[in-house]
């Protein structure tokens, strides 16, 4: 048994794939078409379901009522008939009955029904009267729908005669179902034009968005795109807009660490060029007079090495690290042992306590090391605070140097703007990076000691 059922198995997986496969093929391949079919479906479901109920219960209750009132009408005129045996007798009722109960009887004495039974019409109305009849009268009878469209006649065979009944069709008949039916299909129509409008609207900024994108990946600067449609697709536009601007300042940015390396190494390749060519070719040369020169040029090594290991920081980037959440007081205090072992002042630490933030700690180590580099080689004593914001966690560097004019604050972050002091110009570059890659946002401004104050800000 146990065997037959894993023969069944992959067979029953390949006719549920055949029947997803042909699913596939009978939806709509886009996003309107699918999201219209969403809409219309369980419109159409909802419509079918009131109709349903409307007029499969609801009118069919009402039908027999109004079958059994005429029925009644009608027993009530042949009780009356059988008792009255005089002919001006029956024709005196035949005319209260035309006047009070709205039915217009006619008496013919002696005829005979040539047909039993009733012609049908659309509806159960034509049902549900021949059904009350034969549950109130004991007399053959024919019911004509179709002689007249605004009456029913019904002819009652008695024993004497035939009892021609004339009922108005409006006493049995609760309206035509086509007009209910054209309201609903009517209603459906019109919402789902304005909920393919809407929806419209929608796919046409999911369109816009994915255009930007292609246009983006070909390499073409088609510039930010405009937030439209839902609250997610705006997110998503505004997401992109972030994205494409930090891809461009990545790419020029790297660009012009490309064309500065060139430049900067230049100067030490050219004065080691010159020490060679100075150095004497003939005759004893002792190792006194050359060291002067083998220690400029070991001097240029190591600043070419220095320039080499920041341009390759600054390129690589810091994204690949996992962010953790780090107790920033003890971080922090390693940050400040290593700067003071490079010579930094750090005079004063303030942390708040049980201060944890998520971040990439090799990445902003790098960071704030650059920071206190730069105030080392700018300024003499370095304050250093963290504590918590609504934003997130603050972080400042203030130091007491020559600080950096307002106008210039801006300019201080490209690559190569200012390399005063032995630096590279791009410390404040490689730092703002970082805290950008961690959501955060890197300003400049005056310290209260007159330098520089940099505001690190983290999410």
């Amino acid at each position: 048994m146990n065997r037959r059922r894993l023969r069944l198995f992959p067979s029953r997986i390949w006719k549920s794939r055949r029947v997803e496969k042909s699913m596939r093929r009978v939806l709509p391949r886009s996003l309107l078409g699918r999201s219209l079919l969403i809409v219309f479906i369980p419109l159409l479901v909802t419509q079918a379901i009131s109709l349903e109920l409307f007029y499969g219960n609801f009118l069919k209750v009402v039908s027999r009522r109004l079958s059994d009132s005429v029925s009644s009408e009608i027993v009530l005129s042949l009780n009356a008939l059988e008792r009255l045996h005089k002919q001006s007798d029956k024709e005196w009722f035949v005319e209260q009955a035309r006047d009070h109960l709205q039915l217009v009887e006619t008496w013919h004495a002696g005829a005979k029904l040539r047909r039993v039974g009733f012609n049908h019409v659309l509806g159960p109305m034509d049902e549900d009267l021949a059904h009350a009849l034969e549950n109130a009268i004991d007399h053959p009878f024919f019911v004509n729908w179709r002689s007249d469209p605004h009456t029913v006649k019904i002819s009652i065979q008695l024993s004497d005669g035939v009892l021609e009944v004339e009922a108005p069709r409006k006493r049995l008949d609760m309206g035509q179902i086509w007009l209910f039916v054209a309201w609903a299909l009517g209603s459906s129509l019109l919402l789902f034009i304005i909920a393919s409008l809407f929806m419209r609207n929608q796919v046409r900024a999911i369109r816009r968005l994915a255009h930007a994108a292609e246009q983006f990946g070909l390499g073409r600067d088609i510039g930010p795109i405009k937030p439209e449609g839902a609250q997610e697709v705006r997110k998503a536009s505004v997401a992109f807009n972030r994205m494409q601007d930090r891809i461009f300042r990545f790419v020029s940015q790297r660009t012009g660490v490309l064309a500065g390396v060139s430049h900067d190494l230049r100067t030490p390749l050219t004065r080691i060029r010159l020490s060679l060519a100075m150095m004497p070719r003939t005759g004893v040369v002792k190792a006194e007079d050359l060291r002067g020169d083998v220690d400029d040029m070991i001097g240029d090594v190591v600043e070419m090495e220095h320039m080499i290991d920041s341009y390759l920081a600054f390129a690589r980037g810091e994204g690949a690290e996992t962010p953790l959440l780090v107790e920033f007081a003890p971080f922090m205090e390693d940050v400040v042992t290593a700067a003071r072992r490079t010579g930094a002042r750090v005079s004063a630490v303030s942390v708040q306590k049980d201060l944890q933030v998520m971040i990439r700690p090799d990445a902003l180590r790098r960071a704030l090391t650059n920071l206190l580099d730069n105030a080392r080689r700018h300024g003499g004593a370095i304050t250093i605070t963290a504590r918590a914001v609504a934003e997130g966690a603050c972080i400042l560097v203030d130091d007491d140097g020559p600080g950096i004019s307002p106008e210039r604050r801006e300019a201080v972050f490209r690559a190569f703007e200012s390399g005063r002091g032995g630096g590279t110009g791009l410390g404040l570059t490689i730092s703002r990076d970082i805290v950008r890659a961690h959501g955060g946002e890197m300003e400049l401004d005056v310290s209260p000691s007159g330098g520089l104050r940099v505001r690190i800000l983290l999410p």
